[in-house]
């Protein structure tokens, strides 16, 4: 099982929960801001921690070999999606997000789950082995709501090789949103977030607007 840690809303007994993936050598506590910088009272967070230890921070996969990590990864947070499930969080109240690796865990897991989910958000990351991507995604895919947002001077993950990736995914039939900002390898203030915030509400139909 994979640790993490339950920030509840603020408003008692909502359903809605985001899930949030960290990037490499993070963990949770490098996202304890995002609850008051979202300021969505109706959301409740899951941050997750990935099974590796890295550096102080933790990993979802090795750079160098990746694959091992991510199939490992992707079985762990299917696991961790079921038991929100069974803990009476539908899945279509579960938003899942994820920064650089995160983003990556994000649409690998995101497109193969087989429940749809209220959306999907993938920060400056990329996506792994798309064509196989596309050979196994869930049967409700082509439904879950995708946003990928990514920087135009990130120099660790280039923004044309992701830009394609989207495009691809795109002309497949995906609901997949592409917003690009003026920024490294990094969020980019309250311009993204505020463009994060409107995605994930709008994935709440129920939720107070």
């Amino acid at each position: 099982m994979l640790h993490s840690e339950f920030i509840p809303a603020a408003v008692k007994d909502s359903r809605a929960v985001m899930v949030m993936l960290h990037g490499l050598g993070d963990n949770i506590e490098g996202y304890r801001w995002l609850p008051e910088a979202m300021n969505l009272p109706w959301l409740n967070y899951l941050l997750v921690n990935a099974p590796d230890e890295y550096y102080g921070g933790c990993s979802w996969f090795d750079l160098d070999d990746q694959k091992p990590g991510v199939v490992r990864s992707r079985k762990l947070l299917f696991a961790l999606l079921d038991d929100l499930r069974a803990k009476n969080f539908p899945a279509g109240q579960i938003t899942v997000g994820g920064f650089s690796q995160g983003c990556l865990m994000t649409i690998d897991v995101g497109l193969r789950y087989p429940h749809k989910l209220a959306g999907l958000v993938g920060i400056s990351g990329w996506v792994f082995e798309l064509e196989n991507l596309l050979e196994e995604i869930s049967p409700v895919a082509r439904s879950q709501r995708l946003l990928v947002t990514h920087g135009a001077f990130d120099t660790l993950i280039p923004i044309e090789g992701v830009r394609a990736q989207v495009k691809t995914l795109q002309a497949a039939g995906f609901e997949a949103g592409w917003r690009e900002f003026p920024k490294a390898h990094t969020i980019h203030g309250e311009a993204e977030l505020s463009v994060i915030r409107e995605f994930v509400r709008a994935g709440y139909s129920t939720s107070p607007q």
